[in-house]
């Protein structure tokens, strides 16, 4: 299944929507950030170093245009 209109910052596309309630109140949404930060710290505290491995050979390779690494002895101007 498609996922429209929905821009996530892993940049899945597709897979199960996952549906949030919409009439929490403000506390319920607080706790729900609260223990999803929770989580991400645990995570990112355990998977640091290799997180940033990842995002070093994947990431940062996707990012650069065709055209971000001249040749050594092309003069910069």
């Amino acid at each position: 299944m498609k996922i429209r209109h929905l821009l996530l910052p892993s940049g899945i596309t597709e897979g199960i929507p996952l549906l949030v309630e919409a009439h929490w109140t403000p506390e319920q949404a607080t706790a729900v950030v609260e223990l999803l930060d929770d989580i991400r710290e645990q995570i990112v505290r355990h998977y640091a170093l290799q997180i940033q491995e990842y995002y070093r050979e994947n990431r940062v390779q996707d990012a650069l245009p065709p055209d971000a690494n001249p040749a050594i002895n092309d003069e910069p101007f």
